[in-house]
């Protein structure tokens, strides 16, 4: 089967770090490159606790471009194994089961959640975040009977979404209703992670939410709230105007677009805020939303973030920043603002009982809640994988919100 995979090494990382700053492609289209397009054997099966699931979808997410364009922090290095195959997206359909497993079949339409916690290692002794239901959090991702990996597609036992074939223990796998279609179902993945943001930071009823972002997570950060049936103002700052449209249609309530210094002044006014004027640099806001999800990871969304949230307001990264200077922390401190990371999904809180976000981001689909096939608006079969991440990379031409490969 073909795979495409990301493999490092030391002179494959330097050529593309300094030719990607004048030919961003290199980085997808050079020998030289970390990706890789290979011929590869199927993944088997670890134990008979696992199935092999065959990719109908494997979507293309913002993270797998920050990995491509080698921006990740050296911090995440150790939670990976190379060389591993890309993707971790997944709507796909059973093509073998393990002995041990009861209640999945051959033919199952099935999405993956990728955390790769404990259960899915073999440990027997869970961690304390495993215990409570907390699998992101798992302390052993790089222990147990498969190589040290955050997810599937990052783990080079498991396979991705960016190839035929994965292998995925029991625990992770979730079977799709008759009204949940594979096109909602490759968005499962990413409307977990709004779903965990949003039941872990919840807005109350006359709060101003701000969210910052109008690509995949952005937009299901707004879906997920309106799904969630929670009555508050919604203001979304986004960058191009098809992303408003989208914005717009999944509930927020005023949308601010990204252009020059005029967005300060729009936005101010959204929130209710004022603009006061420093000695030299950026505008100060006083006021502002009560709660800011920030879903880009760049320096100008998290600076945006911190000073357009209020005094005691919190604000929610989602936007897997990394490494950067000239983030300004003075509004944590002067307006005891409460930061907090988001990653990923786990057990929820909803309705006074426990729930795996996967399940609630399914029933919610089923319930017909929310319709996020709208958001897949690219498909590419895996040997066009030069369009398909040019095409990811490059939003505003082509007008892309998720891109995703048919394998």
């Amino acid at each position: 089967m073909k795979a495409l995979q990301f493999d490092y090494k030391m002179r494959r990382y330097i050529f593309s770090k300094i030719m990607g700053r004048f030919i961003p492609s290199v980085y997808w289209d050079s020998r030289l490159s970390c990706l890789r397009f290979y011929d590869q054997t199927e993944p088997k099966l670890p134990d008979d606790h696992w199935v092999k699931v065959k990719v109908k979808y494997g979507g293309i997410c913002g993270s797998d471009l920050n990995l491509i364009f080698l921006n990740d922090s050296p911090a995440t290095s150790p939670y990976v194994s190379f060389p591993f195959t890309i993707g971790h997206e997944i709507v796909g359909e059973i093509a073998e089961v393990g002995s041990h497993v009861i209640g999945l079949h051959k033919g199952d339409r099935v999405v993956i959640d990728p955390i790769l916690s404990c259960e899915a290692r073999g440990i027997d002794q869970h961690c304390p975040a495993c215990r409570e239901g907390n699998f992101s959090l798992c302390a052993h991702k790089t222990e147990g009977n498969v190589s040290p990996g955050l997810l599937i597609g990052a783990c080079r036992d498991t396979g991705g979404g960016w190839s035929q074939y994965l292998v995925a223990h029991k625990s992770q796998v979730f079977t799709l209703p008759e009204e949940v279609n594979d096109l909602n179902g490759v968005m499962v993945e990413p409307f977990s992670c709004a779903l965990h943001s949003v039941l872990r930071n919840p807005p109350s009823k006359n709060d101003t939410v701000l969210v910052i972002g109008g690509g995949v997570i952005g937009i299901c950060v707004i879906a997920a709230i309106r799904a969630l049936d929670i009555p508050c103002k919604i203001v979304a700052l986004v960058k191009h105007p098809f992303q408003a449209e989208l914005a717009s249609y999944y509930g927020a309530d005023q949308i601010i677009l990204l252009r020059n210094q005029m967005y300060v002044e729009d936005l101010t006014k959204s929130l209710k805020g004022q603009i006061l004027k420093p000695l030299f640099g950026p505008e100060v806001i006083q006021g502002g939303a009560d709660i800011v999800f920030e879903c880009v990871g760049k320096k100008q969304s998290i600076n945006d973030a911190l000073r357009f949230t209020k005094n005691g307001g919190k604000v929610i990264l989602l936007g897997l920043a990394g490494i950067m200077d000239g983030i300004d922390w003075t509004t944590v401190w002067l307006n005891e603002l409460a930061v907090k990371g988001s990653f990923a999904y786990s057990t929820e809180m909803f309705q006074g009982k426990r729930v795996r976000t996967f399940d609630l981001a399914i029933d919610l689909m089923r319930l017909r809640k929310v319709d996020l096939s709208p958001l897949v608006t690219h498909r590419f079969p895996l040997e066009d994988y030069r369009n398909a991440l040019g095409t990811a990379s490059n939003k505003k031409n082509r007008e892309a919100i998720k891109v995703v490969f048919e394998p």
